[in-house]
């Protein structure tokens, strides 16, 4: 019969000592999973050095190379041996594991590598001659003399030549080489005040991948220039400032517009005392924050940093560092959340540039068979008015009138609704004063077209209505409360006892929104009160939601976001409808109150409201530059 249990003994097991090279390539399966981990590891040892720049080269994927060379303070010849010790560090004393400043402080990294690759340190420190160690497969060479005038080459071959079988979870080179350019943008990002250059090797040719030079101003300033470096000019171009503080967390970075946003979440980038992270409730706080600007299938791009004492959050939880837990997940979230949102509002109606080069993108002039002939600049207001009144033709007293187009201007109405001209006293005022500028037309029933002082604006009227009727609903709930309904029987949900303390400990939050709960007896709970504004709904259905969202990001979002989505279906029935003709007054008034209001720049599904379009760029598509 065979064996159901093999991996136990009929005999009694022993335990046994690992030997030091065992253990080393244990902790190197948890520290290194890739070579973007190895290059991760000693890229963050050369900004713990103190390194201005730092230089990577790498071959076929790190696979079989990688280099790191930086200018930081170097290493004794003596200190060599013990850096390749495990459990040996410089940055923490071991005396409180909380206090943590640097990226490195377990000790494990240099002897992991050592273990499972060829390993070899050039290093020189001030006041000290260079010296070189080499280990293969967990065995160490002795110290040399070796020649480098400062900081540290940290050069790693044959990564897993040790342990083969890893190397049969490697992906293709091209994969390999994407994910260590990762590493280096993110750690570029925590840094904006040192250099990275990051170059492949292989075979023969020698191609930069990555190169950011270090940034000079003040943190926002070098952190604004290191994010346009790293994400592209659009993203600097269209991202909002962050700075908010609470309770001893500060978070500060930028993060785009709405109307900016991504069909997935492969520009979100998270720091914590400038280590780079992926938390999951970092993610969440993000989500929520941007719920009420995007559908549910577009991603914000963000680059958020949040600072605070070291005791206050423990970066000790995961083996690559990449996780961390805040000793109080609430503020946290409560602090991105509110900081995202008051910046966004204070955007205004600002909608994302973007929006403006995708439309010129789409306005493509007819091929010429010929060299176009170019025009000269274009004459002045004075000018154009002589001009058309020596063109106009001759009455019957021998003056001459304005022109007459009979024949085109029945065309013309049928899509176009004309505002009556302003006074000319007035045009230049409202251009100067009103960012959207002077209501001049409706196009097709739908679109308002407004002049600016620099070009022109184009309106979505329902898009833009249903935002002002979504904020005026939200601010009324605001002020009035949730209206609540009260059920005839209550609903009696039985939970685990986990589930029960949890939903029972954000009562008080869930009664603000309409939804009243107590404690029935057991591990059961009494839903009494329902939001009124969503009608019958499944109340267990909708408590199990809100758990699994506990559950998953430490708070819910649930009942206010079904509430929301009620408050944008009726100022979609509520706001104007396309094809309706507005006149010039209505128009006008729309475009006030949209600069008036916060979000303004784009509808309850993030879609802009308006393009504005340069006067410089529409005459750059007419040849006129």
């Amino acid at each position: 019969m065979q064996n159901i249990r093999p991996n136990i003994s009929e005999n009694r097991p022993q335990i046994r000592q690992l030997d030091e090279a065992a253990v080393n390539r244990i902790a190197a399966g948890e520290v290194v999973e890739r070579p973007a981990s190895a290059v991760k590891e000693l890229v963050e040892n050369a900004v713990d050095a103190g390194a201005s720049r730092i230089h990577v080269d790498i071959a076929d994927g790190g696979k079989t190379l990688i280099r790191v060379t930086d200018d930081g303070c170097g290493m004794s010849p003596d200190d060599l041996p013990l850096a390749l010790s495990r459990h040996a560090t410089s940055k923490i004393d071991g005396s409180d594991l909380l206090d943590i400043h640097s990226f490195g402080f377990r000790g494990e990294a240099l002897p992991s590598l050592g273990s499972v690759a060829r390993l070899t340190i050039t290093s020189r420190a001030q006041g000290f001659d260079a010296a070189q160690i080499t280990v293969a497969a967990s065995v160490m060479s002795p110290v040399k003399p070796a020649a480098l005038t400062q900081g540290t080459v940290v050069e790693l071959r044959d990564l897993f030549y040790a342990t083969p079988a890893r190397l049969k979870f490697m992906r293709t080179d091209r994969a390999e080489t994407q994910a260590i350019t990762d590493v280096i943008k993110r750690l570029a990002m925590a840094e904006p005040f040192i250099g990275f250059t990051l170059r492949d090797t292989s075979g023969d040719k020698d191609r930069t991948l990555f190169q950011a030079d270090a940034e000079n101003g003040d943190m926002f300033d070098a952190l604004h220039g290191r994010l346009s470096r790293v994400l592209g000019a659009e993203f600097a171009e269209n991202a909002l400032k962050i700075d908010a503080e609470r309770d001893g967390l500060h978070l500060t970075g930028y993060a785009a517009l709405p109307t900016y946003s991504r069909g997935s979440a492969v520009m979100q980038y998270f720091f914590v005392n400038g280590r780079p992270v992926r938390d999951k409730l970092l993610i969440g706080a993000l989500r929520g924050a941007y719920s009420d600007f995007l559908s549910r299938d577009r991603h914000p791009a963000v680059a958020l940093f949040v600072d605070c004492d070291p005791h206050l959050v423990d970066v000790n939880v995961h083996p690559a560092k990449s996780e961390v837990r805040f000793r109080d997940p609430g503020l946290a979230r409560g602090l991105i959340v509110s900081g995202l949102r008051h910046a966004l509002a204070n955007a205004g109606h600002r909608a994302s540039s973007t929006v403006a080069a995708a439309t010129l993108g789409a306005m493509r002039p007819e091929p010429l068979g010929q060299r176009p002939i170019y025009q000269m600049d274009r004459p002045s207001a004075q000018a154009r008015s002589v001009s058309y009144q020596s063109q106009a033709p001759l009455t019957h007293e021998g003056s001459r009138s304005a022109p007459q187009f009979a024949e085109t201007a029945p065309v013309f109405a049928r899509t176009v609704d004309v505002v009556d001209p302003m006074p000319e006293a007035n045009t230049a005022n409202v251009e100067a004063d009103f960012p959207l500028g002077a209501a001049r037309g409706q196009v097709h029933e739908n679109y308002i077209i407004a002049q600016t002082a620099t070009g022109m604006v184009i309106v979505d009227q329902h898009a833009a209505h249903e935002r002002l009727v979504y904020e005026k609903l939200k601010k009324q709930m605001l002020d009035n409360g949730v209206a609540a309904q009260a059920l005839l029987i209550p609903d009696i949900v039985e939970l685990s006892s986990n589930d029960c303390d949890s939903i029972l400990s954000i009562a008080e939050d869930l009664k603000t929104l309409g939804l009243g709960i107590e404690a029935f007896g057991g591990n059961a709970i009494a839903i009494h009160e329902t939001p009124a504004i969503l009608g019958e709904i499944n109340a267990k259905a909708m408590i199990l939601d809100i758990l699994d969202e506990l559950a998953d990001q430490g708070s819910s979002q649930s009942v206010q976001e079904k509430i929301e989505a009620i408050l944008s279906r009726v100022a979609c029935h509520g706001s104007i409808r396309s094809g309706r003709r507005m006149r010039a007054e209505e128009m006008n008034a729309l475009l006030r109150e949209m600069e008036a209001t916060p979000h303004s720049g784009q509808c309850n599904h993030g879609r802009p409201t308006y393009v504005e379009l340069r006067l410089s760029d529409i005459e750059r598509l007419f040849g006129r530059t």
